[in-house]
């Protein structure tokens, strides 16, 4: 039977590992065959293909009415929403039991949660998880509260009685740092309101303990910045080494000599004493010596980024401090160190000073629809043209106010270096052009890329601006043959022009640029065969493909099986990607001639009768023959109308030089002859020995191989020797001989006990009746079953000295189990 079924939902029917289709064929017992065209046939019983019919229908009339969502859910909250063990993501599951919610995989960075199942319920879920989402964003807030590390013990309280109060009363969650981490953070996340609420509980008990003090000691404001050193980082190794303590020091504005260490009182004196060390030994290399410039003159003595400042640092040694903006004596630079390196500096600081003195101020004209350019983006432009002309101060007219002047403040030198910078921009607005770039509305956002680096990236490389138009107008344009060089265009749309201001080169090279990224689809010929093989496990080949070459590629549909692919993107990444996929086809092509060569497949006749001595024992010589030849071996199995015929698979070759060996050892096993030799039964067991060790014995001893009848054989006297004929014939006598010696054992014993007491009849007996009785071997004739002795009885109790000759005495019976005592 046939149904017919759209080939999407084939991976659903199968299941995962083939689970679904799997249990099908175990349930009803019938076969189930998958076309790639949409048919799905069923072979078996009436009623199994009956119900196999059923259940898929039933299954894909599921599918029909299913539907896929996507949720944007933060990879933080994940942990949170499936729970210690996935708790909660099953409370949900359960909720939703006809919902399948699929999470990325540890190495996937998406944000994309998939939900699919019927639509009614996966809209429900989809509003219960936006709602959940909205939820936990909203209880999220975190901040880190330090505390000495001493207190943590308070705060906790024994066996955590204080601390579970304040999480329950604030409904947060605290974290506090372990024991061995030298950490002092607490972490209070939760909704904002609480996590404050729950900062002051926490806060106010450290207030609360009475080990706290607070000190002040004096230190003079000029040594503050190296006393805190770089980003502070001095100072909060002080506090570190001293338990956590909290070093404060006065604003800038107070200009106080006080520094505040608070906490415990032995980490606060340890603190104080290394504060006034260092202190001290800034002390020693504190020389000063003071500088006056005007206020306007300091930005082009410390130059761009602090140039000027630092090569008189790095040159001498001292360090120089420029007032702040609220310094009364904002004229007042200082020059810090030892005293040469003052001096040093001190000279050179005030050759500077005499050369800016010599600051002036020009006028110069520029046209009025310029002025935007340079004053656009918060003054940019001109901001870079101070930081290249030695801080020169350029003041371009107000916004309203009608004028062409410019005015500029600085150095003679830089004056004259800003007034050609100037023209030169000027020169450069006067030839810019405008051109269009005709690019179809809907590729804008591709042509743009990831947050708009693509044109950002041509705008910086060319020097050009680039407007994108509005995507809502859509009223046509014009016919212009020159645009992109097409002069057959049609009437073009205003949504798709694309405008390029800049020099005329410059746009025309962004416009090439922009046209380039314009993505393009060719078609690769890959035969039909191979596209699973570039597809690769769950996709894998494919997607590593389309992200390394920013690419994207469609295979055939299943029921096409076209012999093409089709890859999209950019012209340079699109023949990139082709290179790739052609390589790889040469990569599977040769992968499969290499299979079919090695396919090849050899049949040989051989007798059954040889197969275990072409297998060896272990296996130890198929083995060898397969890993000599790089070939598989197969064997029938015993009772297969076949058995005769063993196959050989691999390369050509190697197939035959494997024929030829087993050949060999084929026509060594057929020179070997077979006699037939009737030993009696009963010495079987000694010929044989423990584990068939004598019989291995003698094996080996004359290079034959002896084989004893079967309990199902028709003659079970009946002994087979094979191997060479003088072997063969040295091991039958040397057999017969045995058997000679060893039935001389079995008459002396059969003579020495009745049959009915012997052994085997025991055995034989004993045999029987468990063969009978069917509940394993059962033991005859043993004392347990002998009558009680007849104490009246001369015969078993003889009288010694008086005997009765009325009575005649009778030799005990013998018994397998020796004479009775």
């Amino acid at each position: 039977m046939e149904i017919s079924v759209d080939p999407k939902f084939y991976k659903h029917i199968i299941g995962k590992n083939g689970a679904n289709v799997n249990r099908l064929k175990d349930e009803t017992n019938v076969l189930i065959n998958i076309d790639e065209t949409g048919l799905i046939r069923i072979e078996g019983s009436k009623q199994g293909v009956v119900k196999t019919k059923q259940e898929l229908e039933e299954m894909v009339k599921k599918l029909e009415n299913e539907k896929e969502k996507d949720v944007i859910i933060e990879q933080r909250h994940y942990k949170n929403i499936i729970g210690a063990k996935g708790e909660k993501i099953r409370e949900i599951r359960d909720k939703f039991n006809q919902v399948q919610i699929n999470f990325p995989g540890p190495g996937d960075k998406r944000d994309v949660v998939k939900i699919r199942g019927p639509k009614e319920d996966v809209d429900k879920c989809h509003k219960y998880l936006q709602k959940l989402v909205k939820e936990l964003n909203e209880s999220s807030y975190q901040i880190e509260v330090p505390i000495f590390k001493q207190f943590h013990k308070f705060i906790i309280g024994k066996g955590g009685v204080k601390i579970r109060k304040i999480r329950e009363e604030t409904q947060t969650k605290i974290d506090l740092p372990a024991e061995v981490d030298k950490n002092d953070v607490i972490t209070i996340t939760g909704k904002k309101e609480n996590v404050e609420e729950a900062r002051e509980k926490i806060r106010k008990i450290q207030d609360e303990l009475e080990t706290l003090v607070t000190e002040e000691i004096t230190i003079d404001p000029k040594f503050y910045n190296s006393l805190i050193g770089a980003k502070g980082k001095l100072i909060h190794s002080i506090m570190e080494d001293c338990g956590g303590v909290t070093i404060k020091f006065p604003s800038a504005e107070s200009r106080s000599d006080k520094v505040t260490i608070r906490g415990p009182k032995e980490d606060v004196d340890r603190a104080r004493h290394q504060l006034l060390d260092l202190a001290n030994e800034r002390q020693l290399s504190s020389y000063a010596a003071e500088v006056r410039a005007k206020p306007q003159h300091h930005k082009f003595l410390i130059g761009k980024n602090g140039a000027n400042i630092k090569k008189i640092r790095d040159s001498t040694g001292a360090r120089v401090v420029f007032p702040t903006s609220t310094e009364e004596d904002n004229e007042l630079i200082t020059i810090i160190g030892k005293k040469d390196a003052v001096e040093q500096a001190k000279a050179l600081l005030e050759a500077s000073i005499k050369d800016i003195d010599n600051i002036t101020e020009s006028e110069m004209t520029v046209d009025a629809k310029h002025h935007k350019h340079f004053v656009a983006r918060r003054g940019e432009v001109l901001h870079r043209i101070t930081d290249e002309c030695g801080g020169v101060m350029i003041s371009f007219p107000r916004p309203g106010v009608q004028s062409d002047k410019v005015v500029l403040k600085g150095a003679k030198d830089c004056i004259e270096a800003a007034k050609a910078r100037i023209e030169e921009i000027i020169i450069d607005l006067e030839s810019m052009v405008t051109i269009e770039c005709v690019i179809p509305q809907n590729l804008h956002r591709t042509v743009m890329g990831a947050k708009g680096r693509k044109v950002q990236s041509i705008t910086l490389d060319y020097d050009v601006q680039i407007k994108f138009p509005d995507k809502n107008n859509t009223d046509e344009y014009y016919n212009n043959e020159g645009i992109n060089g097409d002069v057959n265009s049609e009437p073009i749309r205003q949504c798709d022009v694309i405008r390029i201001t800049g020099k005329a080169d410059n746009c025309q090279k962004a416009k090439q640029a922009l046209i380039d990224l314009m993505p393009i689809t060719i078609d690769v010929d890959v035969p039909f065969e191979l596209h699973r093989s570039i597809i690769g496990q769950k996709g894998r080949d494919v997607k590593e493909l389309m992200d390394t070459y920013d690419v994207h590629i469609v295979l055939s549909p299943a029921d096409l099986k076209e012999d093409q692919i089709k890859i999209t993107g950019t012209p340079a990444n699109v023949e990139r990607a082709k290179v790739a996929v052609l390589e790889r086809v040469k990569e599977l092509e040769a992968d499969r001639k290499e299979r079919e060569l090695k396919a090849f497949s050899l049949k040989v006749e051989v007798n059954p009768d040889y197969h275990p001595k072409i297998i060896g024992k272990r296996g130890i010589v198929i083995s060898k023959i397969r890993a000599g030849h790089d070939v598989q071996i197969n064997f029938p199995k015993k009772g297969d109308p076949q058995e005769h015929i063993i196959t050989i698979t691999g390369y050509e070759e190697n197939a035959h030089r494997a024929k030829d060996e087993i050949m060999k050892i084929v026509n060594k096993l057929n020179e070997l002859v077979k006699e037939e030799v009737f030993i009696d039964s009963r010495v079987h067991s000694r010929l044989i020995g423990s584990r068939g060790r004598s019989i291995h014995k003698i094996m080996d001893e004359f290079q034959v191989d002896i084989k004893f009848p079967r309990s199902d054989d028709a003659d079970p006297n009946m002994v087979v020797i094979t191997g060479q004929d003088e072997n063969v014939q040295d091991a039958k006598d040397h057999l017969l001989n045995l058997e000679e010696e060893f039935m001389q054992d079995v008459i002396d014993l059969e003579n020495r006990h009745p049959p009915s007491y012997t052994f085997n009849n025991v055995v034989e007996s004993s045999s029987n009746r468990s063969n009978n009785r069917g509940d394993g071997f059962y033991v005859q004739g043993g004392p347990w079953e002998q009558r009680a002795p007849n104490t009246a009885s001369v015969t078993e109790f003889p009288s010694f000295g008086s005997r009765n000759h009325e009575e005649p005495q009778v030799p005990p019976m013998a018994s397998a189990w020796g004479p009775r005592r």
